[in-house]
């Protein structure tokens, strides 16, 4: 019984700490492009520097 009373403190602890960093996180701006990541593994980034630089020479 005795552990009920630590736990619940550190529980309720640890919650509000989480919470507080998921709202720094949403005011930073780190969720708004949830799809950008999931799509920047299909493109081949060689491909884009290779046109950049052939740009660069012309």
């Amino acid at each position: 019984m005795d552990v009920i009373y630590w736990l619940i403190p550190s529980m309720i602890f640890v919650g509000v700490v989480l919470v507080i960093l998921l709202m720094v996180g949403v005011k930073n701006g780190q969720f708004e492009d949830l799809e950008g990541e999931g799509q920047r593994i299909l493109f081949d980034e060689d491909v884009d520097v290779k046109v950049a630089k052939k740009n660069i020479k012309k």
